[in-house]
């Protein structure tokens, strides 16, 4: 029963522990490694260079390397099995080192040994049989090289084959991880709701409070000791500093970037992000640096014994830890000053919210002390399971309530802080809110049930979630910010570039727009590794891991597996949703700034998502199973029923593809299709909308527009023509009506001056002059609008000019002076 106890609390302390010291360590120095790197950015390339040491290198200036026999040795030390008490993050970190190492012996082999060749190639070929035997010399050093390239083929062979055994050894330790992992967060214990778990409890509060003790005897005589030495006025001071660090440098900080953030900063946007990352660098340092103080100091001496060493790291990691979740949670909301507020939310919703970064740090952070605690001493696996379940039901609890104000949106706010009207919750805010609240429910379920690791891992990975995803969001508004000041043409350095250089103000947007861009990419895949980091999974491991599974359906030579299905499934949902991010982000955001035209936006848009889901498809099944041979296998079984069935699909779908890709008609054209006149308004993979004239909307499948004939009256920007044919009397001067003419058209800012307009005599017939008066639009759409302002203008001026206009044959004439008529009508009344 004790081995098993025992074996139990390890099991529970390295399913948590690592995951803790992991979120505390490597992910918290990511995060502030990307805040000072994009800081150091925006204060001057100078502040990023690399100031790495040279690394060692050989006799011929090339790096040192390890021997194949060194490495061999390496690879040999490290166990084949993952025992309990074996880190398996270093073992793997190893391994790869060693790999890493091989593959370089192997490529500097592989290059010795192309040289050697060389070498041979131009001693010539060996001497055959019968023929002169080469000179001494030369047989000498044919025999050297040989010797030279037998032992260097040699080496290399052996360094590959220690780097296929250092992945085939590193893919077994993740498997064997994975194993042990699923296997101690599946560990269950008696449940906080039953007596056992509190009868084990209290059986074991005398030893782990002696054993507290004895720790605490260690910290008192240490300082005991510090305080009789000569070292008491520095500990004392150091006492005062880190007092003074942590409680008046997040104030001076604040009150400097007040005053200096007008003089220094970057006006607009920048100022505001800049501002945020600086205060949450320098709070998380200046809070890191009065830990350090408080126990420089004690460290100074020899006076620390292993354990208070181990307090000591875990306090300052756990104190820069809950300086940087307060400090941007405090930051993001900014409850005092709402100008420096980077999210769109009320002064209300902040004041509400400012509270939780100071529960969820204090609660995070004394969890994780209490935890670091218990390993240092060795507590008992009731003080283990306990520290985790209330840590776990406590923070659960206050992100349940957290969640409670975020239930409806509030009004967001400007840039300068005033109120806006209410806005709407971005979708991914929704979701996000809504996994929060499963997992509390979840997180509280297990705890209650005696799954406290599980629970504990949930409850951490919880907090760990909102810290990457806030810090990621600062990361984003500071990379946008930061491109549109470096490189946009709104701003100081870019308005500088485009009136210097001459580079095209369009063209520094787009490049600002698609440096954004990469940078979100990039910090979104640092995301992606910054969640798993909490799980001691890095980088490496991400696509590394196996997806074999105990059941699985197998159909003939197909294997069904539930986690392929999963992974599948994965796959197509983000697929699908970052090809309508990317072609979101394409339409609203990088287009906007180009030359391109509505049409040529349509189609890229279109094309990319025929492309992307494609892809995404051959992904998914990919990792389904079903390699390319199976897809082309079905997609000629299906060929017989497509060629009968679906003829008529595919052939639009395949005149949808020369649309996109000839555009010989593309959005916003006009054209005539038959008895369809109007504006394609969309080109689809099957069908062609196009909108009428009375705001109706007629679907033309796309074949329509391959196989007949299509009038485009806006193909290649032709001008619009506006005719008109004017009849006169016969005695008309002909000259007064032409110039009058052309110069209603020429009087009209619609009508183009090339071509010009002309004014000719079509003809006469039937006592009538016939006058064709014809001029061009630059837009066929405005040639109905600039045709009516133009008759306007002619008859004004014929009506001054006293001439007029004949009416049709068909229509009578009233006599010039009609009975009833006063004398001097203008003869042009007479029309009417």
């Amino acid at each position: 029963m004790t081995s098993l106890r025992t074996r139990s609390a390890r099991r529970l302390r390295q399913a948590l522990t690592p995951s803790l010291r992991n979120l505390l360590g490597h992910g918290l120095a990511a995060a502030l490694k990307a805040l000072a790197l994009l800081l150091a950015l925006a204060s001057g390339p100078g502040l990023a260079q690399d100031r790495s040491p040279p690394a060692a290198t050989a006799a011929d200036g090339k790096p040192a390397l390890p021997t194949v026999d060194e490495l061999r040795k390496q690879l040999d030390a490290i166990p084949q099995k993952l025992g309990e008490d074996d880190d398996g993050r270093k073992l793997l970190a190893a391994i790869a080192d060693i790999g890493t190492a091989a593959d370089q012996v192997a490529a500097r082999r592989a290059t010795d040994l192309a040289d050697i060749d060389s070498r041979l190639a131009g001693l010539g070929p060996a001497p055959e049989k019968g023929a002169p035997a080469d000179a001494p010399d030369v047989a000498e050093q044919r025999a050297s090289l040989a010797r030279q390239r037998s032992a260097v083929d040699a080496d290399l062979k052996l360094a590959r084959l220690v780097s296929v055994d250092a992945d085939q050894r590193g893919n077994e330790l993740i498997r064997q991880r994975r194993e042990q992992f699923q296997a101690e967060l599946t560990a269950r214990t008696d449940s906080p709701l039953g007596s056992a778990f509190w009868r084990n409890l209290r059986t074991a509060v005398p030893q782990d409070l002696a054993r507290l003790q004895a720790l605490g005897r260690e910290l008192r005589q240490a300082t005991t000791a510090t305080l009789a030495s000569e070292r008491r006025g520095g500990f004392l001071a150091s006492l005062a500093a880190a007092l003074l660090v942590a409680l008046l440098g997040p104030w001076l900080v604040e009150r400097l970037l007040v005053r200096m953030a007008p003089a220094r900063l970057p006006s607009g946007r920048l100022r505001r992000s800049l501002r945020a990352a600086a205060t949450v660098l320098a709070n998380t340092l200046l809070v890191g640096l009065a830990a350090q103080l408080a126990w420089s100091v004690l460290r100074a001496g020899d006076d620390l014994s292993p354990a208070l060493e181990s307090l000591a790291k875990a306090s300052v990691q756990i104190s820069l830890f809950a300086a940087f979740v307060v400090s941007l949670g405090q930051t993001l909301l900014s409850r005092r000053r709402s100008s420096w507020r980077l999210p769109g939310v009320s002064d209300d919703m902040a004041r509400r919210l400012s509270p939780y970064p100071w529960w969820i740090a204090a609660i995070a952070s004394l969890g994780a002390l209490l935890t670091e605690v218990n390993s240092i001493v060795g507590a008992s696996l009731a003080a283990e399971v306990t520290v985790h379940a209330l840590s776990a039901l406590l923070t659960s609890a206050t992100v349940m309530l957290g969640l409670r104000h975020l239930r409806a949106p509030g009004p967001a706010c400007d840039a300068d802080g005033s109120a806006q009207t209410e806005a709407s919750r971005p979708l991914w805010v929704g979701l996000l809110v809504a996994c929060a609240g499963l997992a509390c429910v979840a997180t509280i379920v297990l705890a209650a049930s005696g799954f406290v690791a599980l629970a504990g891992t949930m409850a951490r990975q919880m907090v760990w979630t909102g810290v990457v995803f806030a810090t990621t969001y600062l990361l984003f508004q500071l990379s946008d910010d930061l491109c549109e000041a470096l490189l946009s043409s709104k701003g100081g350095f870019g308005g500088r570039l485009n009136q210097g250089l001459g580079i095209d103000a369009r063209l520094l947007d787009q490049a600002a727009v698609l440096f954004s861009g990469l940078l979100r990419v990039a910090l979104f895949f640092y995301m992606i590794i910054a969640l798993l980091a909490p799980l001691g999974t890095g980088p490496d491991e991400v696509f590394r891991r196996g997806s074999t599974v105990n059941h699985s359906l197998k159909i003939g030579e197909f294997t069904i597996a539930p986690q392929a299905l999963f992974t599948a499934l994965a796959v197509v949902c983000t697929g699908l949703l970052m090809i309508r991010v990317v072609k979101r982000w394409l339409t609203d955001s990088y287009f906007p700034n180009t030359a391109l035209e509505p049409g040529m936006r349509s189609s890229i848009t279109t094309l990319l998502g025929y492309v992307g889901g494609i892809f995404v498809v051959a992904v998914a099944l990919a990792g389904l199973g079903i390699s390319v041979e199976r897809i082309a296998w079905v997609a000629s079984a299906l060929s017989v029923g497509i060629g009968f069935g679906l003829q008529a699909i595919v052939q639009n779908f395949i005149s949808g593809l020369i649309l996109l890709a000839e555009r010989p008609v593309k959005v916003g054209d006009w054209v005539v299709l038959g008895d369809t006149e109007g504006d394609v308004r969309r080109v689809n993979v099957r069908a062609t909308e196009i909108q009428l004239g009375d705001r109706s909307t007629v679907i033309v499948p796309n074949s329509e527009f391959i196989t007949k004939t299509v009038r485009n009256m806006t193909l290649a920007g032709a001008p619009g023509r506006v005719l008109l044919r004017l009849p006169a009397p016969l005695d008309t001067d002909a000259e007064r009506m032409r110039s009058l003419i052309l110069e209603a058209f020429r009087a009209h800012e619609g009508i183009l001056d090339s071509p010009e307009p002309v004014v000719q005599l079509e003809g006469i017939a039937n006592g009538t002059l016939t006058f064709l008066a014809i001029g061009y639009v630059g837009n066929p759409r405005n040639a109905g609008s600039v045709k009516s302002d133009v008759l306007f203008g002619i008859l004004a001026s014929l009506k001054d000019a006293g001439l007029y206009l004949s009416p049709p044959a068909t229509t009578s004439v009233t006599a010039p002076v009609a009975t009833g008529m006063p004398a001097g009508t203008d003869p042009a009344d007479r029309l009417a």
